[in-house]
């Protein structure tokens, strides 16, 4: 009847499934889950930021580690990225040129905090600036990854007018001390922008999807 003859075919089929194309699942890494993972980095590193500034601003001393000091910005520091931008006009630049933005000032940021490394005579506070710099470089190279998934270049100038070779160091320590406070506010504004940017571009990408690839076999 109809039954045996379907039952026979299926015994067929199965017989024969060597020789077919096999179906393979595989889930696809693609933009999306880059995406996250970069966004989760910058959380991470704004958590880290937080402990370490205040571990190193108590190493500075007063008036670095008072709530109220907010000194206007110096010349000096104007070395380090700025993310005192406008956000509306922030927000106005394509993904690509925000992406390069955010891979530029963190590539030269973990320059002068490796800088900061060398320098520090604790060796709990090294510590913790190192594992920090360990971390900025992974974000550098999650940045980096994602412009590569959604098919953009990287960057190859700087994110500002670099240091002239042979630069002189702060005329005095309290200069000195100046910079290293810009540089960790600077820092903390990036990666607070930059939370922002990936929540953003992880809305407009979709997630990673599952893939069905057909590879032939015998053939």
């Amino acid at each position: 009847g109809d039954s045996w003859g379907i039952f026979t075919f299926l015994c067929a089929a199965l017989c024969n499934l060597p020789a077919l194309p096999a179906l393979n699942c595989s889930e696809e890494l693609g933009a999306g889950q880059s995406i996250q993972q970069t966004y989760d980095l910058t959380r991470y590193l704004e958590h880290q930021l937080r402990t370490l500034a205040g571990t190193y601003l108590n190493y500075l001393g007063p008036p670095f580690n008072e709530p109220d000091f907010n000194p206007p910005r110096l010349a000096r520091a104007e070395r380090v990225p700025s993310a005192t931008v406008d956000l509306d006009l922030w927000r106005g630049l394509t993904d690509n040129a925000r992406l390069a933005a955010n891979y530029r000032a963190y590539s030269r940021l973990l320059c002068y905090l490796r800088v900061l490394d060398g320098q520090v005579g604790t060796a709990e506070l090294r510590h913790r600036l190192a594992h920090f710099c360990a971390s900025l470089q992974g974000l550098v190279l999650s940045i980096g990854g994602v412009m590569s998934s959604l098919g953009y270049p990287l960057p190859t100038g700087p994110a500002g007018p670099p240091a002239p070779p042979g630069a002189p160091t702060a005329p005095n320590d309290f200069l000195k001390k100046m910079d290293d406070f810009w540089l960790l506010k600077e820092l903390q504004t990036w990666l607070w922008r930059s939370a922002k940017d990936f929540n953003r571009l992880k809305k407009k990408v979709p997630p990673a999807v599952v893939t069905l690839r057909l590879e032939a076999r015998g053939f």
